[in-house]
């Protein structure tokens, strides 16, 4: 079959939409991930739970802290397996994302006392006030985030992302970031582990 010069125009313009949309969707044009953007990871994770009371913010019910395990190994995520990020311009159990940042990492936040279970230790569950009165739940200290451009549980796109000045790391159930690896597309051959 023979191809025109105007198809080959179409297929070359709606690729090139696809790119553009792909980089608005990750945040770099506000400060945020460049060149070095880690690749998606939409491979299935292994949740221990998958009850959910939290999406960025949680209304009205209360934050669960729960791990699952993946390609980077055993790390925290909320109750639906949403995987939650700590940001390393963060110091002293304040959270240095504002402005144009919390519209790409969208803090954890809760109207009650934070919870943990499945590998999370409830002793290192907590929260401070943000600027603007909302309660972001920490863990060992650090604030936790959603990064936008995880669409389901279980993605960890944001893993070693350096947008807003800082990389953005999950955290091992220890509270210590896990720093290696960007995020990659995980195995679907995955079973259920952890805790």
């Amino acid at each position: 079959m023979k191809t025109s010069p105007h198809r080959l125009a179409i297929g070359a313009t709606t690729a090139a939409i696809a790119v553009l949309a792909a980089a608005c969707g990750n945040g770099s044009s506000a400060g945020g991930s460049g060149p070095g953007t880690p690749a998606s990871s939409t491979g299935p994770s292994t949740a221990t739970t998958a009850t959910s009371g939290t999406s960025g913010s949680t209304g009205t019910g209360g934050a669960t802290v729960i791990t699952r395990r993946g390609g980077l190994g055993t790390y925290l995520t909320d109750s639906a397996g949403r995987t939650v990020y700590e940001f390393e311009a963060d110091s002293n159990g304040r959270s240095a994302c504002s402005g144009a940042c919390v519209s790409v990492w969208q803090p954890l936040t809760t109207k009650t006392k934070p919870t943990a279970s499945r590998g999370a230790t409830a002793a290192d569950v907590a929260t401070i006030t943000r600027s603007d009165g909302s309660k972001q739940v920490t863990y060992k200290g650090h604030p936790l985030y959603y990064y936008s451009g995880d669409t389901a549980a279980g993605q960890t796109t944001g893993q070693g992302n350096d947008g807003f000045g800082a990389k953005w790391y999950v955290l091992a159930p220890s509270g210590a970031p896990i720093t290696h690896g960007a995020a990659a597309t995980q195995s679907s051959s995955g079973g259920y582990g952890g805790y």
